[in-house]
């Protein structure tokens, strides 16, 4: 007798992602059962989208902070609520399959196989032009769930259990569809408030947070978007030829209040001045937006200008020393 068909179900958390929402929704939607959207208190609209989604099952996520492992395991605790066999997927709002998961003899790879399989898919990140791309290693993103309890980390978590026992099977035909850098300032902003939130929490020191959020300024291997991708999209009545762009992003509220909090000098050794800071504040209406200046010393600069020259070679050998010895004095 055959197995269960097991149930799939896509696991999203969410904090303000109207921007891409109504698309990720779409596309999720042709392929999940169940779509569980964890959101963090939302003031743009993303809750609202999600209502119109019959397959949304939106769930509340009230942490003040940000913390992944919480996240995650509040999505999979709602998932495990459904009964029978389950197969999680873990997309980001920005992230969507390619649409030859239809088609794909992957997909049925996924449902015939046994609980506790890994998969592993491609993420192609898609650049600002929406005409050209590049690829990004393997990373896990379905379970077929055996119950399993996840562990997570503070930031970049697994968003699924990895117990180092259990089989993996890495696709090489459905991809990850990546939109996060098709809108490069809402990309910058994002990351300004990644590094801030790293160094806060001492996750890493400021040149290995440079060198981690800096990674699209070394991509060596570009290709275009396949037009089929585009075509077959088309015909689902999904646009990803354009990206709807918000120009007040929550993460600037953030950065500003951690300014207020450590002080503005803290974030010296960062990289997140390419943009004006007392500019920011006025958009937000901060009283003494002048207090946000950049305080950077010309040395700090200078780190500043080293990192951005020899991100693309950053694991030469002489890079690497001058890496080691900067990491001293910021220490």
């Amino acid at each position: 007798m055959d197995q269960e068909r097991p149930k799939i179900i896509c696991l999203t958390p969410v904090k303000n992602e109207a921007w891409i929402l109504d698309k990720f929704l779409k596309a999720v939607s042709l392929w999940a059962d169940h779509i569980i959207i964890a959101d963090q208190m939302s003031t743009d609209g993303s809750r609202e989208i999600c209502k119109k989604y019959p397959k949304v099952i939106l769930i509340d996520n009230n942490s003040l902070t940000f913390n992944e492992p919480d996240r995650q395991k509040l999505l999979i605790d709602e998932a495990r609520k459904i009964g029978g066999r389950r197969l999680l997927i873990t997309l980001d709002a920005d992230e969507i399959f390619s649409p030859n998961f239809e088609t794909s003899a992957e997909w049925d790879t996924m449902i015939n196989a046994k609980a506790g399989t890994i998969f592993e898919f491609a993420r192609y990140n898609l650049f600002p032009d929406l005409q050209n791309m590049w690829r990004e290693n393997s990373f896990p993103c379905g379970y077929m769930d055996d119950g399993a309890a996840h562990k997570g980390n503070l930031i970049h978590s697994a968003r699924i259990p990895l117990p180092v026992q259990n089989d993996r099977i890495r696709m090489t035909d459905i991809k990850v569809l990546h939109f996060q850098y098709t809108d490069w300032r809402r990309l910058k902003i994002k990351h300004y408030w990644y590094q801030s939130f790293e160094l806060i929490n001492k996750v890493n020191n400021p040149i290995d947070i440079f060198r981690r959020y800096h990674n699209m300024d070394s991509i060596d291997k570009i290709e275009p978007i396949r037009d089929k991708w585009i075509d077959e999209f088309q015909k689902m009545d999904i646009d990803i030829t354009s990206v709807y762009q918000q120009n007040m992003l929550y993460w600037e509220k953030q950065i500003l209040d951690y300014m207020d909090t450590y002080g503005v000098k803290y974030f010296s050794h960062l990289n997140i001045w390419e943009v004006s800071w007392v500019a920011v504040a006025k958009k937000w209406n901060y009283p003494y937006p002048e207090k946000y200046s950049d305080l950077r010393q010309k040395w700090e600069k200078a780190v500043n200008q080293w990192l951005i020259r020899t991100q693309a070679k950053q694991n030469k050998w002489l890079v690497k020393k001058i890496d080691a010895f900067l990491k001293k004095i910021y220490n």
